[in-house]
């Protein structure tokens, strides 16, 4: 199965030349990480971090994005990208795992983990393979080419969640703890999430900042709470669950907030802003 562009010309350039030089311009923007990182290599099998990163039109999203994905390239690259995303197209089941093939994008394709994929499956009571979820979803495919621009020198398992709460991220981090230890992999998981859509710029920056509290204090219970309490519109808070939940797992106990800010940064916009933040897990 190959898994075509859906968003290429829009959240990003379709264009490889334009997209790197997009990219470059994402991490050395001032609200980036202002410098371009060099890959490192890696060799142990114990990827050291995990990262939460935002998803929307690089124009917009991508200079906060660069403070996780830099983190990636210091540590080097791990043998799997497990990249954890909300649906919002609502088609598919609860959780989708697209399990083989590959998905291409401007800067080339990237192999599907199979047997990762349909191992996860097989451990879950929940997860089922499925392609039509991801057929049309953007929040996993923008994260893809500021991982190409270092290296193709990886695998992905896509990961859609229709439905977000203790059950599903709960038994997704479990089987994806279980398959981890059975084939003896490195991987480190993604995080795809947006903060609060369309509040003012102050109300974002108040609810953000209680997931944000919650998100450093590593407790996905208390995130899930104050989603539902305060009705914070946060697209992807149950991938984030599932990242802390297998983060504590694997023995990586804290969490980090990276970076902040709101479209409303950029367009001068105040009224009505989409919150984005970059976290890590070590």
């Amino acid at each position: 199965m190959l898994r075509q562009p859906a968003v290429a010309g829009a959240f990003y350039p379709d264009n490889p030349k334009d997209l790197k030089k997009l990219i470059e311009s994402c991490f050395e923007d001032d609200s980036g990480v202002g410098y371009m990182p060099e890959l490192n290599s890696f060799d142990a099998k114990d990827y050291p971090i995990n990262v939460m990163v935002p998803h929307a039109g690089y124009q917009y999203s991508g200079p906060i994005a660069s403070h996780s994905y830099c983190e990636i390239v210091k540590n080097g690259f791990p043998e799997v990208f497990i990249i954890i995303s909300p649906n919002h197209t609502g088609l598919g089941s609860e959780i989708s795992i697209f399990n083989e093939g590959e998905w291409i994008t401007p800067l080339g394709s990237v192999e599907v983990d199979g047997e990762f994929a349909d191992e996860i499956i097989a451990s879950s009571d929940i997860a089922s393979a499925d392609f039509m979820a991801h057929i049309r979803e953007h929040s996993i495919e923008v994260q893809l080419p500021f991982l190409q621009y270092f290296s193709n020198d990886f695998k992905i398992v896509p990961i859609t969640m229709g439905r977000q709460n203790f059950v599903t991220s709960t038994n997704l981090s479990k089987a994806i703890l279980e398959v981890a230890e059975k084939l003896n992999r490195s991987y480190c998981i993604i995080a795809s999430t947006d903060l609060s859509h369309f509040n003012n710029q102050e109300k974002a920056n108040k609810v953000d900042g209680f997931v944000m509290e919650d998100i450093e204090e590593m407790n996905e219970f208390k995130l899930f709470e104050e989603v539902v309490q305060y009705n914070i519109t946060m697209c992807g808070y149950g991938p984030v669950m599932a990242a802390i939940s297998i983060s504590k797992g694997s023995g990586k106990n804290t969490g980090n907030i990276l970076a902040y800010g709101t479209s409303g940064d950029v367009t001068g916009d105040l009224s009505s802003v989409v919150g984005y933040a970059s976290g890590i897990f070590k």
